[in-house]
């Protein structure tokens, strides 16, 4: 087989075909996909649905996995890898104003720790026939666009992540008591550098960043109400149609994402999940 690497939208994002994944992967073509990571933020590797064994597998090639915060997610016997049911059970499980449904909501993994995620590795086991999409911002190039004056006022201010924030419509999974010791607020950049490309990003999550440090809150709701505004705009977006098998890898320091929560109820929408270790935003 012959490695595959095009874009998939002028903003973000960029097809990786031509790799069995279940397979070993020479280094000539993970470096190659790494490049492309890199350049485009995400890259949609092709494949068939792996073994969560397998998948894990496939993450060791770009990083080193870590275990996610909640439990009752994580695969019993290999424990890198959480399995994301996001099916509406009901037609009462679904509400009527879709921002209520937190999935909806922009943000980008892991942001309530001190030592973020870099990156998420996303597959789909099963999808529904329509609806479902996950959307992806650039918020690098969301950055550059700023203006001087802009990015003059953001330079090195920071902002609280709390694992949940009123300001996000929609409130958090609980935590067990061990899980939520294990999540104080922290404290984040405004603007982050990548500590691979040294390009800076916005860094903002609508379900976590609480307040920017040293502001009234009704001044820091209004900076960060711009900065998600301009940052969600369409130039900046890539919307994934999934196909079963995909494997989304997704760069956190860089890229922020929402689910598109319209599927009808009783449609399964089952992802196995896995986040590799990154470093202190700076």
């Amino acid at each position: 087989m012959m490695l595959h690497i095009r874009p998939l939208s002028d903003a973000l994002g960029a097809e990786v075909a031509g790799v069995d994944w279940t397979q070993p992967i020479s280094d000539t073509t993970v470096s190659a996909i790494k490049d492309a990571f890199l350049t485009y933020h995400l890259v949609c590797l092709r494949s068939e649905p792996l073994t969560p064994a397998a998948f894990a597998q496939v993450s060791r090639y770009f990083g080193e996995p870590q275990i996610q915060l909640l439990r009752n997610m994580r695969v019993e016997e290999v424990p890198e890898v959480s399995v994301f049911n996001s099916t509406y059970k009901s037609a009462e499980d679904k509400p009527a104003d879709l921002l209520f449904d937190r999935r909806s909501g922009w943000h980008t993994d892991d942001s309530y720790f001190a030592v973020p995620a870099k990156v998420t590795l996303l597959q789909a086991l099963e999808i529904p026939e329509h609806g479902g999409e996950t959307r992806f911002c650039n918020a690098r190039a969301a950055y550059e666009d700023l203006s001087t004056d802009m990015k003059a006022r953001l330079d090195g201010l920071r902002a609280v992540h709390s694992y949940d924030t009123m300001r996000a419509p929609a409130r958090a999974m609980k935590r067990t008591k061990e899980e939520a010791e294990e999540t104080p607020d922290v404290v984040h950049p405004l603007i982050r550098t990548h500590d691979e490309t040294g390009q800076k990003a916005l860094y903002f999550n609508s379900n976590r960043t609480d307040r920017i440090l040293e502001m009234e809150r009704e001044a820091s709701d209004a900076l960060l109400d711009q900065i998600h505004t301009h940052m969600t705009q369409p130039q900046y977006q890539y919307h994934h149609a999934w196909r079963v098998g995909d494997v989304l890898m997704w760069d956190n320091r860089s890229v922020t994402h929402s689910v598109n929560m319209d599927f009808p109820p009783g449609r399964h929408r089952i992802h196995q999940r896995i986040l590799l270790k990154g470093s202190v935003p700076a």
